[in-house]
């Protein structure tokens, strides 16, 4: 019995040296690693600047494969945040500064430390330098947590050089493993659809696309509307020597829906019509080509190109289905002159669906 007391008595004091140690050690912390990222800065810039892509490089997903992560309305730019949980924790990010395509600034909050986290990019030989740096004040579970993996230096210095290095291969990846497909000619059916308007610069399409298709989205989940397809825009001008465009990005319902004097969100009616259909498999940086195929399947095959008609791409599969660029899904529909017809009633589909307009006949899509 004398010696468990002993025993017990030097675990109580293990266990008080520890804690004083533990205590004692400093709390406040600055934790910087850089590396040179083989891609633009715009692209890399792009591509951190949207939190839902940060599962594609971060290195806590792989080594917590049941971490989960929830998204908001908005991921993208100032104001953009997410938030995670796993086996050490969980914890919120939150973006409250971007400048340009410099630097990137955000609060985290991980199990009750907050820190101040900043993405700097730097045009460099072979691609962009980004250096990532964490500054912040560890509370005491925080403190046991750091000293039993080996310091705080350790701990997010080791998660950031891993992470970075994820970066660097998955951008190349995702960014540049793409496919364009011209499918042919075929027949767009209509749809009712809501819309949100706004004019761009054509070099900042992809960047809206990134913060307007999650904000109709959420727009239809708050007001418990229907989807009854995939997220579409519609281009109303495209200038090329302005480099302006004024586009619409819309969802498909059912019905026609009435919305509310002051809404940036009102309704529209697609119509039929004869287009040539392209697919596009990867990132939206690939658009151009995707459109430039379509127009010289157009000459090649002597059709005359709609220049008042509808243009439209339909996102199958996009940024809030999968996080990978590599994956999404892009369809592209330039409307083709046809002979004039008398027109009846428009025929409305439930979603945009297309029909084969030539021989031999493609399956009709669903």
């Amino acid at each position: 019995m004398r010696i468990l007391k002993y025993l017990f008595l030097l675990l109580l004091l293990f266990l008080f040296g520890t804690s004083v140690y533990i205590a004692t050690q400093k709390g406040d912390f600055y934790v910087e690693r850089s590396q040179v990222i083989k891609s633009p800065k715009t692209t890399l810039f792009n591509y951190v600047n949207d939190y839902r892509n940060w599962e594609t490089f971060g290195s806590w997903k792989k080594e917590d494969p049941k971490m989960t992560f929830s998204y908001p309305k908005s991921t993208v730019g100032n104001g953009g945040s997410y938030s995670w949980k796993g086996s050490d924790g969980e914890g919120s990010m939150k973006t409250i500064a971007v400048y340009k395509t410099d630097s990137i600034h955000q609060k985290m909050n991980f199990n009750g430390s907050l820190s101040d986290v900043k993405w700097v990019f730097k045009d460099t030989l072979g691609g962009t330098k980004v250096t990532w740096s964490s500054k912040g004040t560890m509370n005491f579970g925080f403190k046991i947590y750091a000293v039993f993996k080996g310091g705080v230096e350790r701990v997010i210095g080791s998660m950031y050089e891993k992470s970075l290095a994820n970066l660097d291969k998955t951008l190349d990846y995702e960014i540049h493993t793409y496919k364009v497909k011209v499918i042919g000619l075929v027949r767009k059916l209509g749809t009712f659809y809501l819309k949100q308007t706004i004019i761009s610069k054509i070099s900042n399409v992809p960047l809206n696309l990134r913060i307007m298709i999650p904000n109709m989205i959420h727009f239809f989940q708050k007001n418990n509307l229907a989807m009854t397809g995939q997220p579409f825009v519609i281009y109303h001008t495209y200038d090329l020597a302005a480099g302006i465009t004024k586009f619409s990005v819309c969802i498909p319902i059912k019905e026609e829906v009435f919305i509310s004097e002051g809404s940036d969100v009102s309704s529209g009616l697609l119509y039929p019509f004869q287009a040539v259909k392209t697919t596009l498999t990867g990132d939206y940086s690939h658009s151009k080509e995707a459109w430039d195929k379509t127009t010289d399947y157009i000459k090649a095959n002597h059709l005359t190109e709609n220049k008042e008609g509808t243009h439209i791409e339909v996102y199958t599969k996009n940024m809030v289905q999968v996080a990978n660029p590599s994956q999404w899904v892009t369809d592209i529909y330039i409307p083709i002159n046809t002979k004039a017809t008398p027109v009846a009633k428009p025929t409305i589909a439930a979603q945009p669906i297309e029909t084969p307009l030539e021989k031999p006949r493609e399956p009709t899509e669903p």
